[in-house]
């Protein structure tokens, strides 16, 4: 009799939730993005909104709240109702980087956040000018020995930045860092002859390997990119493990019901899968699964797992 009460309520519970799913939404949606208009948090958000929200029946109005390493935004929609209205645009540096970053932060990302889906990785390339410099990455390295270059990146504690302090570890690279505000500085740098090389990624770099303004002499990803081939990985270069990127994806506040999430998931899916957004995305040289919410928060504590003692060993503290 206790178990057949125990059904019938946990039924009765399950109810409301079934039915409010069936009619979400019911009015437009809010996606807050941690960064100013026109970045490519903001880009992809936009035309992936505009997407959903055509599949959804309601728009999507894309929010900007930038500084602070996104912690604002970020504390904004782990605090807002989990009612599936409130969308929260993703990176590593909000769910993975940040805690290690931070010694407090107003939103606990593992406890607060769940995600609803995976917008794409975005390769990482290590480039220098054409001329006067190491013709592939193991000159490179030998060159280091001698004289350890200079590498720009986007930002301290920038994927790019990250990435490349795992290059050195696991090829004893020497190598001095300078953050830009940036990707676009950096490379203009690089092409004046101000910094020796850049870490970038492929959405900001692709046109600059393809011009020959600057040469590729690795890509971070698991496999060589289909649009710069001829650049090969760190494990084909013989160091394995070396493998690195740049990531965006939406979560929710935990709370939110799950058929909503489901619901969020199938619909976003969906949205990036449109022949708009998967021509502009193998243009950028961006990589696309079509992760579940588990799975994709399957992938963030992957990427905890990796780069929060790195970040530690490192000592990198954005507070301190």
């Amino acid at each position: 009799m206790l178990r057949r009460r125990d059904l019938a309520l946990a039924i009765a519970a399950a109810l409301p939730l079934a039915a409010q799913a069936q009619t979400f939404p019911e009015r437009s949606c809010r996606w807050i993005v941690g960064y100013p208009p026109g970045g490519a948090s903001d880009v992809f958000a936009r035309l992936i909104g505009a997407q959903m929200g055509a599949r959804l029946g309601h728009g999507v109005v894309v929010e900007n709240r930038p500084g602070g390493g996104a912690v604002l935004a970020s504390e904004t929609a782990a605090r807002a109702p989990a009612d599936g209205y409130n969308w929260l645009h993703v990176d590593n540096g909000i769910l993975t980087y940040n805690p290690a970053l931070y010694t407090r932060l107003p939103y606990n990302p593992d406890e607060d956040l769940t995600g609803v889906g995976f917008i794409g990785r975005f390769p990482l390339f290590i480039v220098v000018r054409p001329q006067g410099s190491p013709r592939n990455f193991g000159d490179y390295v030998m060159a280091a020995r001698v004289q350890p270059p200079t590498y720009g990146t986007p930002a301290v504690a920038s994927p790019h930045h990250l990435a490349m302090e795992l290059v050195r570890r696991r090829t004893g690279l020497d190598a001095t860092h300078v953050p830009y505000r940036g990707g676009p500085a950096a490379m203009q740098d690089l092409l004046s002859g101000q910094v020796d090389s850049v870490v970038i990624d492929t959405a900001s770099g692709l046109p600059f390997i393809r011009d020959g303004r600057v040469r590729a002499l690795a890509v971070l990803s698991e496999a060589r990119s289909p649009e710069a081939p001829d650049v090969p990985t760190m494990a084909e270069l013989g160091h394995g493990n070396t493998v690195a990127y740049g990531w965006q994806g939406m979560s929710v506040p935990k709370a939110t019901p799950e058929p909503i999430v489901a619901r969020l998931s199938a619909e976003m899916i969906g949205a990036i899968q449109s022949p708009e957004i998967m021509s502009r995305m193998r243009t950028l040289g961006i990589e696309y699964q079509p992760w579940t919410p588990a799975e994709f928060n399957a992938f963030v504590a992957r990427e905890n797992a990796l780069w929060r003692p790195l970040i530690r060993e490192l000592g990198i503290r954005l507070d301190s």
